[in-house]
């Protein structure tokens, strides 16, 4: 049985551990606010390049551009995986990592088997997982998101394009965590490359527009710029699910000391008064002695 000493300084312990939990929680709500600004400021302009992209392919034919023309077989698989630098945010980067990993040995087994599967990692979190378990990582960006920058997303969404035209990949997917609120993020695996623009669902547009010089000439701008920002978009929206994920666990970490507090104070008392009883019995052992 733990003596008095052993559970204050227990007690001690769980209070300092308490203080830096609440203070990182704190710390995330904050970050939290900034991130998910950012993300949302960047999903009107990500889905306008890619409603533009749509009503131009539905003009032109698609091997114009080597981007938007898939390939019969996929023999070669690029991962772009997005998880934290950092951990003390529940089970943020396991889910993630878990998703990257279903993806690839379920819906590309076969194609892993043959070690036709690379990667490139942002985040240090799964480039440490994959580095140690023999993956063949292209590039990693380890603490990216420590100066979280846009030319970070460019290089990635160049690499991955790079890779795709001089045939090294026959399709590129990226694994990344949508921000959709605190307590739902939102685990997505996407195509990247080839780009399959959505079809546009409203009819009567098609001749409300004319294009300068041609709608295939605009193809060959825009689809660099899509790339990038839908690879820059994907990366604030994990940042954003990462610093809410680390608050909400911050949360629970804290209310879970304060229960352990109440628990070891309990303890503290219970013993305490055993010992002022084991006290008092061993006095009025001794009077009682002393009087015989």
């Amino acid at each position: 049985m733990p003596t008095l000493k052993d559970i204050r300084i227990r007690i001690k312990g769980v209070k300092s551990t308490q203080q830096v939990t609440k203070a990182m929680k704190m710390v995330s709500a904050a970050k939290l606010r900034r991130a998910q600004d950012r993300a949302i400021m960047a999903r009107p302009y990500a889905a306008k390049l890619k409603d533009m992209l749509a009503s131009l392919s539905a003009k032109v034919d698609t091997s114009v551009n080597p981007l938007l023309s898939g390939r019969p077989e996929v023999n070669k698989l690029l991962v772009i995986l997005i998880t934290a630098d950092r951990g003390l945010c529940g089970a943020f980067n396991t889910n993630i990592i878990k998703l990257a990993q279903r993806t690839i040995l379920e819906d590309f087994g076969a194609i892993h088997s043959k070690g036709g599967v690379s990667m490139i990692c942002a985040g240090t979190r799964g480039y440490d997982f994959f580095r140690k378990r023999d993956y063949k990582i292209v590039k990693g960006y380890p603490a990216v998101f420590q100066n979280l920058d846009f030319s970070t997303a460019k290089e990635i969404a160049e690499t991955a394009s790079g890779m795709y035209l001089k045939g090294e990949v026959d399709r590129v997917v990226i694994v990344y965590n949508e921000f959709k609120s605190v307590l739902a993020p939102n685990l997505k695996a996407e195509t990247l490359l080839p780009i399959e623009p959505e079809k546009s669902t409203k009819k009567g547009n098609s001749s409300d527009y004319i294009y300068e010089p041609s709608p295939s000439s605009i193809i060959d701008v825009l689809v660099p710029k899509h790339l990038n920002t839908q690879v820059w978009r994907m990366m604030l929206e994990s940042n954003a699910a990462e610093q809410a994920a680390r608050m909400s666990a911050m949360d629970s970490a804290t209310e879970n000391a304060k229960e352990l507090l109440r628990t070891l104070n309990i303890g503290y008392n219970r013993a305490r008064q055993a010992a002022i009883t084991k006290e008092l019995s061993e006095i009025v052992g001794g009077a009682d002695a002393l009087q015989n």
